[in-house]
This record gives C-alpha cells, sequence and structure tokens, in this order.
C-alpha cells in the first residue's frame, strides 16, 4: 500500500502543475479542471496525430522516490513540477503490470494503462533531466522512471495523506509500455 503525497492541476496546457488541497477524478474523463481530462487524447503532440483516439492518459502519477533519486543527481524537483497529478510514495509504481487498478483514497479508482513516456519538455524545465529520468536494464532495455498513466474507473476526491490499495489484475500480467 502506497501514499497520496501531493496532488496537482492545471487548466491550460503547462508543463507544471500547481499543488491543490484536493483534487477530483472524474470516471472516464480524468481530473476535473485539469487540461488533459477527456474521453479522447488532450496532449497537444497526440491531438496533432489524431483528435479520435482513446485518452489514456486521463491521470498522470509518478514516485517521490524518482525525486529523491534526481536530488542526487543535482535536480530539486517538487511535487507537480514535471506535470503530473498525483505524486505517491511507497509504491513501486513503474513494476506494475497494465490493467493495475488503484484506489485513491476512499473513492477514487484508476486502471493503470501505461507509462508515461519522457519527452524533451522535460530538458526545457532543466537541462538532462530527460536522460536522468531514462535507464537502461543489464541487456539493454530502455526503462522509462517518469511515472505511469491512467485511466478513470470510478471519480472522487484524493488528497495528500490517502492510502492507495493496489488490486493486481487477473490471468496474464503484462509490463508497462509507453501509452
Amino acid at each position: 500500500m502506497g501514499q497520496v503525497i501531493a496532488v496537482s492541476r492545471h487548466g491550460q496546457y503547462r508543463f507544471s502543475k500547481p499543488n491543490a488541497a484536493s483534487i477530483t477524478l472524474l470516471a472516464g474523463l480524468g481530473v476535473e479542471g485539469d487540461i488533459h481530462a477527456g474521453t479522447t487524447v488532450k496532449h497537444r503532440s497526440r491531438v496533432a496525430k489524431d483528435p479520435t483516439v482513446p485518452n489514456l492518459r486521463q491521470v498522470h502519477l509518478i514516485h517521490a522516490e524518482l525525486f529523491d533519486e534526481l536530488a542526487t543527481k543535482g535536480f530539486t524537483i517538487a511535487p507537480g513540477a514535471i506535470g503530473e497529478n498525483v505524486t505517491t510514495r511507497g509504491l513501486d509504481l513503474l513494476a506494475l503490470p497494465q490493467g493495475t487498478l488503484l484506489r485513491l483514497g476512499a473513492q477514487a479508482l484508476v486502471r493503470v494503462t501505461g507509462l508515461r513516456n519522457p519527452c524533451h519538455q522535460l530538458d526545457k524545465f532543466a537541462p538532462g533531466l530527460m536522460a536522468a529520468t531514462l535507464d537502461r536494464t543489464p541487456d539493454g532495455k530502455l526503462v522509462r522512471k517518469a511515472g505511469i498513466m491512467a485511466v478513470v474507473l470510478e471519480g472522487g476526491e484524493v488528497r495528500p495523506g490517502d492510502a492507495i490499495a493496489v488490486t493486481l489484475p487477473q490471468g496474464p500480467r503484462l509490463p508497462l509500455e509507453p501509452v
């Protein structure tokens, strides 16, 4: 079980999202008042390709342990600074399989869809940050560490301090891929 340590949203296209006392997740849409909420893609690069594609990136979650790791490399990253909606602690988000259900607080339920693919905007925020959020396995496979994406199945309010309960999917557990 993990914990929510911060929640963030922004109603305009901005890289960083200011922290809030709470956010409301809306079933099938995402974070109320966030520019990325909707049933179809909202990220600019994806809208340019095909605006009718389903939005598998309604909620961005990132683990605060990444911020700790980045601090050892000289980066000071605060919750919301690199665009996430929910900052967590105590849960290995990157190890979760596709389809994992996360109960955020008492009401909200999200389904993990995949990995956030780090992009050049990280380097605009802090030079070298994109490379710092990438790694390689011993066999050379690329590891993306910039968080995970999810869709909202059940809405509800999410606040810092809320518990995160994990339900792993039944059947084969597929590793996360970029969405």
